[in-house]
Formats: C-alpha cells, structure tokens, sequence
C-alpha cells in the first residue's frame, strides 16, 4: 500500500477542504507546486491532484499547475477533477497526468466511459464517492440513491479496474477512516482501489494495513500531512512494514 498525498487545487492554491464543502476551504500554499516538491521530497511515490475548480465547472481549469506539477517531479500523478470528456481526458494527458479520475460521468455517459476506458486501459480510475452508502455526485454537491455496491458492479461490467473510494462524511475530518466501509468495498470491487477520508494519524494508517485487504493499493491523505500529524516518510515507512 502507498501513501498519496492529496493536492487539491483551487483559484491556483493549495488548499483542502472538510466534506467537500468548498466554504470551508483552508489554503496551505500559495503555489501547488511547493507541495507536490515537498511531498515528494519526503518520499512521496505518487500525488494525488484534484482540479477542484474543473470539478466545481465540469471542465479542467487547472490543468497549467497539473503540467508544471508533472515537469517538477519524477513521480506519477493520478489527476481528477472537471474530466467529464473525452477531449478533457487527453487534455489532462497531455498535462502529465499518469491516470486520470473520472467522477460520476463515468456513470452517466457510458460512452464517454468506453471511450477512455478503450483508449487509456486501465490508466482510468473511477472515484466512487460516498454519502451514507450511497453515490454522491457534481463536484459532492449532488445526492443519488445508487448504492456504492451497484456502482462498482456496474463500472466493472464495463471495464474499469481501478478505484478512489472516498468517504464523504469524514473527508477533512481527521476523525479517522471507515473500516467496516473499507472491507464492503473491498469485497465490492474487483481489481484494486484507493482511499480516502478521514486518515489522521499513523494509527489510522495502522488500522488500515492491518484488514489484510488485498485489493487496498493505496490511502490518500490531505489535511493530516498539511498539518504535521505525521510525515509522508514516516507514513509510507509505516506501511511499507506492515506489508511484509
């Protein structure tokens, strides 16, 4: 399991917000750049970027600071955020993107989904994002009732491997993550995924690594790292023990 520092970018900041409520939006560094350095830096192997303003718009507005972020550092970028198009897709290719995260439009336009899917392989991660067990979408602002369960089977069924599962309710909260969620996604979803939401300590990092599920790749992790809970070297130190 990998670490993956979160990068969230918004009006060209760094920030990160609570709940995906953009109100609530806290700036770490004036410069999305400084972070994915320092990141990797600290032994960051992956970053984790998010065009909070695509995501807001539904196209990338931020793909410039994704480009710059991809020329700074030798490190994969798994980018997401405003891809609802093909043509945003291989924009955020073109930007440096190592893979690409498409949100509900997976979903809704199956097209599209073949698409990228047909094109890029499994560089496509789907982010199923939660809300009391069921999808939220639109940037979290919108609520379905499609139960998480059926938008893995149903995003599978079309050839998508891997995954970012985020926890809405605890996503900034540092209240640590959902593990009883963890496993039903785990067991939910066939090929491999990435979560997020709540990580606050190493301890939280522990309890993660220590359900064994084989198919958790990673964690992603925002406002614990920004803050000096811990460090991406001791986090992905950590891990990489518990592994063995």
């Amino acid at each position: 399991m990998i670490l993956l520092p979160a990068i969230d970018i918004l009006d060209g900041k760094t920030v990160r917000l609570v709940q995906g409520e953009f109100a609530s939006a806290t700036v770490y560094d004036a410069d999305p750049v400084e972070a994915a350095q320092r990141w990797v830096q600290a032994g960051a192997r992956a970053l984790h970027v998010v065009d909070l303003d695509g995501a807001r718009t539904g196209a990338p507005v931020n793909l410039a600071d994704v480009e710059r972020i991809a020329d700074s550092v030798e490190v994969p970028l798994q980018v997401g955020g405003g891809l609802r198009a093909a043509a945003s897709v291989r924009a955020a290719v073109g930007a440096g993107a190592t893979r690409v995260v498409l949100g509900t439009a997976a979903l809704r336009d199956v097209e599209l989904l073949d698409e990228v899917v047909a094109e890029l392989g499994d560089r496509v991660v789907v982010s199923v994002d939660s809300r009391g067990g069921r999808l939220a979408a639109g940037a979290w602002v919108e609520q379905t009732e499609i139960p998480v369960a059926a938008a893995f089977e149903r995003l599978t069924a079309r050839g998508v491997r891997r995954f970012v599962y985020s926890s809405i309710e605890r996503d900034g909260t540092l209240s640590g993550p959902g593990l009883e969620d963890v496993r039903a996604v785990a067991a939910a979803v066939h090929g491999s995924f990435v979560y997020s939401g709540g990580v606050g300590s190493l301890a939280d990092l522990e309890a993660l690594a220590a359900l064994r599920q084989v198919n958790l790749a990673g964690v992603i992790v925002g406002r614990a790292l920004y803050e000096g809970s811990f460090t991406v070297g001791e986090a992905q130190a950590l891990l990489d023990r518990l592994a063995r």
